[in-house]
């Protein structure tokens, strides 16, 4: 387990399944990830089953939150495209639990990745892709440390318009952990 003041991330079990496919498949859940379809239960069955064939590195992260004297699943975060040479990953968040939005936690998920990526995973280079219509997303990650690389011009089609693709990052020498 990786703790943090509010949270806590633990591996993935085969029972969060029904939840994540869930989540995936609440619109406003859906309509900030790179995801555009609906997804089955079998669907979410066999990422699972891929998912453990990755470097353990790679595996997702479910965010948990104090919830009296247990932990309630609220979300769940990963790293992706780990390249160990040049020491970079990309990661991905959500909140899956609508009614924990806004309320800093993506904040300090991305906090407590960061500090695992560079302090355990030894990475120098931490980066990730959000819409521009994810204003939200956007202002966690500032507090977090990202900054704004580039911008992927309309990149996307979403709501029958082409959006950008914003790529923020944080180098480990930028780094406040």
């Amino acid at each position: 387990m990786i703790y943090g003041e509010r949270i806590r991330l633990r591996a993935p079990e085969r029972a969060d399944i029904p939840r994540f496919a869930a989540w995936l498949n609440d619109p406003d859940v859906r309509d900030n990830l790179m995801l555009y379809l609906p997804l089955s239960l079998a669907d979410e069955e066999h990422w699972f089953d891929d998912m453990l064939q990755l470097h353990p590195a790679e595996h997702p992260f479910v965010i948990e939150i104090r919830q009296g004297d247990g932990w309630q699943a609220i979300g769940n975060c990963s790293f992706n495209r780990i390249d160990w040479r040049v020491r970079t990953a990309e990661v991905g968040i959500f909140i899956g639990e609508k009614q924990f939005w806004n309320q800093g936690y993506g904040t300090e998920t991305m906090r407590l990745l960061l500090r695992h990526g560079f302090q355990t995973l030894n990475l120098n280079r931490i980066f990730l892709r959000v819409y521009e219509t994810n204003p939200g997303g956007i202002r966690a990650y500032e507090k977090a440390g990202f900054v704004l690389e580039g911008r992927l011009r309309q990149a996307e089609f979403r709501d029958g318009r082409p959006i950008d693709i914003f790529v923020m990052s944080v180098l480990r020498s930028e780094w406040a952990g």
